[in-house]
């Protein structure tokens, strides 16, 4: 849908949004792991997730953020804000995503509020609905941050001006 961004030659910031400590049950006993969540972004419309499992927590966290670079995004903003209203959808996870006014700031919870500060919105209201899994609402969070478009887009896909579009 949208090209991915070359993350080597931007400043980014990482957050870890979730470790969970995971058992595999074997004959021996219990195998136990960590499975990591990161988000990185730049603050300037690219932002990526990334999931790292391992046996120690620091080799995690460095699997994930090399996951998360590998499947940046560029956000389409508009001024600090979102474009337009969003649902994104994970699993049983969704996010409603609302532009807001300048001045109000990220109105959102947990892994949430984390996935829309690395990507640089500044003024958005934010809805989990469903699941409250952070690794889910991180998801999707990123999935509707993917379905953003701007004016110009649709006007370009559709071959008119934005002022057509607007109307």
């Amino acid at each position: 849908m949208q090209n991915r961004v070359d993350a080597s030659k931007m400043e980014l910031t990482e957050k870890i949004v979730d470790i969970r400590r995971v058992a595999k049950t074997v004959k021996g006993g219990r195998n136990m792991r960590f499975s990591v969540t990161v988000v990185v972004g730049d603050g300037e419309g690219h932002v990526g997730m990334g999931l790292g499992k391992a046996i120690e927590i620091p080799e995690a966290v460095r699997k994930a953020t090399e996951d998360a670079k590998k499947k940046m995004i560029y956000v389409p903003t508009v001024g600090t804000t979102v474009p337009h209203e969003t649902i994104g959808e994970f699993g049983a996870g969704k996010v409603l995503i609302m532009p807001s006014a300048k001045g109000t700031g990220v109105i959102a919870g947990s892994s949430v509020r984390t996935v829309l500060e690395a990507a640089g919105i500044k003024d958005v209201r934010a809805k989990s609905l469903g699941t409250s899994n952070t690794g889910n609402m991180a998801r999707a969070t990123m999935e509707g941050l993917k379905s953003l478009t701007t004016v110009e887009e649709v006007a370009k896909r559709r071959g008119k001006t934005p002022e057509e579009i607007i109307g």
